[in-house]
């Protein structure tokens, strides 16, 4: 017989195989029949709650493999069916038939969660170790201990390394310390940090390793990741769309983005809602209308030099650890680093886990007498401090305050608001998006991110609120005006301890081509928005009043009482010595309002917002 006739047998054998039929010519069960009853016999199958099919094993390691892709359950049947079978392989169409039932077996049961490294059991957290025979470590109140099979359900991926078994040889966090190049507060801080991430059913802020060059940010961070969620890659480059970032998030409990100078906008809104819980919908494999949703509440870390560009509301969910520069002749090699972390780590783990478990015994009852934004995270810090005896809630408040300071920093539109609101005292002011616009002191040259219109005027201001309320100035835009075209109002006060602390606004006047420019920004704006005035909406008072604050004008055309004073001294003011006023100032007072007023036109005796 020719080899030809050989494969043509060998095909004709499997494809009889395949459909049951075996040597003697008698119909036997199917390959794919075989794989089915081999599949219910030694796998529990379900479907979690996202919609994933998973078979766990009898009275095997309690970790769930999914019934496709590598190392799952499809193929862990072939190679049972091939070990009992002589070495016969199933074929392709047997395992995708096999495959078909067993989705509709695991549709039919009682939908489970599957966790990732770490979850909740009642008052006790579980760590896998992600060992093959699916070892893990419970903390409880009570301590800690290594346990041979895991009370809850974990999965498993490709991105995942084995914990080491975690070992009590003496204090492990000195040996961490000495890892490290920061500050003794910073330390505390990231031992808090990390205290945190095992707890899995809280929101955990972003660590940033903040320094230059050479000080450590990308190896400081690579171990501190490693602690937690070892992996093939513990640093990562920014991801490139939703999808590729959705699938790297879903397969860890940890990541890190290494060297982050700017964030796009929509990874800086994906890392807001990693941190507190996200859920992104894909198209379900091999399906054309059917879909999945990678559900995660994720811990994460990354890198930079300079923090300020980023986003405001990603801002106050950072955490900021800033690291020294390190001397020539303290700097080790990274084999040397490697190897003295490789024989701290198992030590670092168990400093960690004693100290969480003292963390879960007084956490209950401790309570915050006031609740930054991460508000779960500042009942961790307190619960540590008052085990430790340390300080680092204040830590990390601080922390915040700088974080969104250093944000506004690069936000010219947040800058000129705060400026306008520093100049209108106690009362603030109440402005329309577009009075806001028009008020507020715009560079010669606009910045790339300066609002082009009200409506992303309003949306700025939305945008920056919550950071504008951690630098002491509120805003309220639950208002509308009460006739004309009902626009939003926006009222903007600053906090008494702002008021304080805020430096007082240049008082030199102003041109007066500022003045007029001004005041005709103000007379449109008022008519656009139904002529409607407020004490406070005196729109050319507190524009000019920000430009002095800027060093350029002074208050321009109407002066409140709770702004500062006109100075008739010198009316070219700041401007400089070859610019001239139109008019010569006055101290007259309105004959509408009653407040003091500068004259624009000779004989003039009214506001023109008046």
């Amino acid at each position: 017989m020719s080899n030809r006739d050989d494969e043509i047998s060998k095909k004709a054998k499997e494809i009889l195989e395949a459909n049951g039929i075996r040597d003697d010519g008698k119909r036997g069960p199917s390959q794919a029949s075989q794989l089915v009853a081999l599949a219910r016999e030694r796998y529990e199958l379900f479907m979690s709650e996202d919609g994933r099919p998973y078979g766990v094993k009898i009275d095997g390691a309690n970790i769930a493999l999914p019934l496709r892709g590598r190392a799952g359950l499809r193929s862990q049947l072939a190679r049972i069916y091939t070990d009992d079978n002589d070495g016969s392989v199933p074929s392709q169409s047997a395992l995708a038939d096999a495959m078909t039932v067993l989705e509709g077996v695991a549709a039919s049961a009682e939908p489970r969660i599957p966790h990732v490294r770490v979850a909740r059991d009642g008052d006790s957290i579980v760590v896998d170790l992600a060992t093959a025979d699916g070892r893990c470590v419970v903390i409880s109140p009570d301590g800690w201990q290594r346990v041979a099979r895991s009370p809850v359900l974990f999965r498993r991926s490709g991105a995942m390394k084995p914990l080491p078994e975690p070992l009590a040889d003496g204090d492990g966090l000195p040996k961490l310390r000495d890892l490290l190049n920061t500050s003794d507060e910073g330390f505390r801080l990231l031992v808090g940090w990390l205290v945190a991430t095992f707890i899995p059913d809280l929101p955990h802020p972003i660590l940033t390793f903040r320094g230059e060059q050479g000080t450590g940010k990308s190896k400081g961070a690579a171990m501190v990741i490693g602690i937690i969620d070892p992996s093939g890659a513990p640093k990562r480059t920014a991801p490139r769309d939703i999808k590729s970032w959705a699938t790297q998030a879903f397969n860890s409990w940890a990541l890190c983005l290494d060297n982050v100078s700017i964030i796009a906008d929509w990874l800086s809104d994906a890392l807001c809602r990693a941190v507190t819980g996200d859920g992104i919908v894909d198209r379900a494999l091999y399906t054309d209308d059917d879909v999945v949703v990678l559900e995660f509440r994720r811990v994460l870390a990354m890198t930079t030099i300079d923090a300020g560009a980023l986003a405001g509301d990603l801002a106050e969910r950072l955490l900021t650890i800033e690291l020294n520069l390190i001397p020539d002749h303290k700097r080790r090699e990274e084999a040397e680093l490697d190897a003295v972390y490789a024989d701290a780590h198992a030590s670092i783990l168990a400093s960690l886990f004693e100290l969480l478990s003292q963390v879960l015994k007084v956490l209950p009852d401790v309570r915050l007498t006031e609740r930054p934004r991460m508000a779960d995270f500042a009942r961790v810090l307190a619960a540590v401090d008052q085990v430790q005896g340390w300080n680092t809630l204040e830590s990390y408040k601080s922390s915040a305050r700088d974080a969104v300071a250093d944000v506004l920093d690069g936000e010219p539109f947040a800058q000129a608001v705060v400026a306008l609101v520093d100049s209108a005292g106690p009362e603030g002011v109440t402005l329309t998006a577009q009075e806001l616009l028009d008020a507020v002191h715009a560079p010669d040259r606009l910045p790339k991110k300066w609002p082009k219109d009200s409506t992303r005027a309003a949306g700025q201001l939305k945008r920056l609120a919550p950071a504008l309320r951690t630098v002491g100035v509120d805003v309220d835009d639950s208002q509308r005006q009460p006739k004309g075209n009902r626009s939003r109002l926006y009222q903007l006060t600053s906090s008494e301890s702002r008021r304080k602390t805020a430096p007082a606004a240049p008082t030199a006047p102003a041109t007066g081509a500022d003045q007029q420019q001004r005041a005709g920004a103000t007379s449109n704006g008022s008519t656009r928005n139904g002529g409607t005035s407020t004490r406070n909406g005196h729109i050319a008072g507190a524009a000019g009043a920000t430009a002095g604050a800027a060093g350029r004008a002074a208050p321009a055309v109407d002066t409140l009482p709770d702004l500062p004073e006109y100075d008739s001294a010198g009316a070219s003011g700041a401007a400089g010595a070859d610019s001239h006023p139109l008019s010569t100032p006055a101290t007259s007072l309105c004959d509408v309002c009653g407040y003091p007023m500068a004259l624009i036109e000779p004989g003039q005796t009214t506001h023109p917002s008046c």
